[in-house]
């Protein structure tokens, strides 16, 4: 595509060189230019784009875009090549790729609905509720989120939960090429502060609940709620937002968005609600009400108590987009289960063991609570924190574990660049301080799932908590194997 194509509607400050060249690719990673390409320079979280714009064009950039002048740009390049890039600076680069992920991709997003779901928890299982609900009334959705990006048979691994606005344009151009009809969108409040899809046009916008997390980003809740309202904020009453308004911050969220407000919840009067839930270690059971639609009774395989929200959230979403509660009851059935979801682990001892992702302390709260009203036995729980993120929450997640365990053990989890044992010892505090004493600290986490499975009878429930459905490990600089799951299932035929 044509440079001047590309960048029209975008507000362009300054302009070195003529705008008719070719562009073959856009990037933001400098070493992935090649030749006839277009870098686009960010200021990133760590690094800083504008450092990496003399690599680009060593690498054959055709066009440099920044947020420098053509100058400074120049002086960026340790020698002059061959053929100088084209130089555009604008005020925005972040802002300026989404427009050009747009235009490069044409418009992927034209002929399909688009969902966005926000929240600290339930984003993932709330998206494949949806996406059974919507394969049960023949349509073709898509999903972008946490586990992976999969449309059909084509599936894509996911390192982020929300990609960069020109990855997700990317993609997006991939699921319409698939004749998408709607794509659900797990949306994290990074990508929204960072605005990666401010240029994507949803259809419907659904706030799941908000409790600590991301501090190391957002510093205060407030700016991290105010990260997360960016998705209800400037739409039309053309588009249908769905708020738990059982959550405290669904009432702030009500009064600041323009759209079509459905809400949803059990604790008060709502456009969408469940009445008679019963959870055992078989699923749910529940009648689902609609003010718009009726009632139905549903039938799920979740085995959390917290999941009876999700599922009004995806029934709230389903109804928006005009699917008919058989066929919403229909969808929540087929739906077996989420990776790393409170997710059984198969085990040839029969014991109880769940791996769930939970890793702020209202997640992992939520899923012991789920694990008490199913087992008659005691809840052994294992589970760490990660690393270069959120300090203040391990204290936290060691009040509730310990709270609501009869034995924790305290290993790793992502510890990244950080002393493990400095961790643990942050969490140990907080283990100490709800009273607990049935404690054990083991850093090497496959012993510590070892010795919770080992010392499991019958009766009782193993929750293996934080990483859920990921199959790596990172200590230090190493990403190494390692899936909960796995894991569990090994130790346990051996224990």
């Amino acid at each position: 595509m044509r440079l001047e194509q590309l960048i029209e509607g975008i507000n362009i400050k300054c302009l070195e060189g003529k705008s008719d060249v070719e562009i073959s690719h856009l990037n933001y990673h400098s070493r992935k230019i090649g030749p006839g390409d277009l870098f686009v320079a960010m200021k990133g979280y760590a690094q800083d784009g504008h450092d990496f714009i003399g690599d680009a064009v060593s690498r054959g950039a055709t066009a440099v875009l920044s947020e420098l002048a053509p100058d400074m740009v120049i002086q960026k390049l340790s020698r002059k090549p061959n053929q100088m890039p084209v130089v555009l600076q604008v005020s925005d680069s972040r802002k300026a790729l989404s427009r050009l992920a747009v235009a490069f991709y044409h418009t992927p997003f034209h002929n399909m609905n688009l969902i966005g779901i926000t929240g600290t928890n339930g984003k993932t299982t709330t998206s494949y509720l949806l996406e059974s609900i919507l394969l049960a009334a023949g349509r073709k959705p898509g999903v972008i989120g946490t586990v992976n990006h999969r449309i059909s048979s084509s599936v894509l691994k996911s390192s982020i939960t929300t990609p960069e606005s020109l990855d997700l344009m990317k993609i997006l151009r991939e699921m319409a090429d698939h004749s998408a009809t709607d794509v659900v969108m797990e949306v994290s409040s990074h990508a929204l502060d960072q605005g990666r899809v401010a240029d994507c046009p949803f259809r419907t916008v659904l706030f799941t609940n908000i409790t600590r997390d991301h501090l190391d980003y957002h510093h205060s809740m407030d700016a991290y709620f105010k990260a997360k309202s960016l998705l209800f904020t400037g739409l039309s009453d053309k588009v249908s937002a769905i708020i738990n308004i059982d959550d405290p911050r669904g009432a702030d969220l009500m009064a600041l968005t323009s759209a079509e407000v459905i809400t949803y919840g059990i604790n008060n009067s709502c456009d969408v609600t469940a009445k008679d839930v019963n959870v055992s270690r078989t699923g749910i059971s529940a009648r689902l009400i609609s003010k718009k639609m009726g009632e139905c009774d549903i039938r799920s395989s979740l085995i959390g108590n917290f999941d009876i929200y999700n599922i009004m959230a995806a029934a709230s979403a389903a109804i928006t987009l005009g699917v008919d509660l058989k066929t919403i009851a229909s969808g929540i059935e087929s739906m077996k289960g989420v990776p790393g979801r409170m997710e059984l682990v198969p085990n040839t001892r029969s014991l109880t063991i769940v791996v769930d992702y939970a890793h702020t302390p209202d997640a992992l709260e939520k899923a012991l609570e789920a694990a008490n009203q199913i087992t008659e036995g005691r809840i052994l729980t294992v589970f760490g924190c990660g690393g270069d993120r959120d300090r203040g929450k391990r204290n936290e997640m060691g009040r509730v574990a310990g709270k609501h365990s009869h034995k924790v053990f305290i290993t790793s989890d992502n510890p990244r660049s950080e002393d493990p044992i400095a961790i643990a010892e942050e969490i140990e505090k907080g283990v100490i301080a709800s009273g607990q004493k049935d404690y054990v600290v083991e850093l090497e986490r496959e012993m510590a799932i070892r010795m919770a499975v080992e010392s499991a009878l019958k009766n009782d429930l193993v929750l293996i908590a934080g990483k859920g459905h990921e199959d790596y490990q990172i200590i230090g600089n190493t990403r190494r194997d390692f899936d909960d799951r796995l894991v569990a299932a090994r130790v346990a035929s051996f224990s």
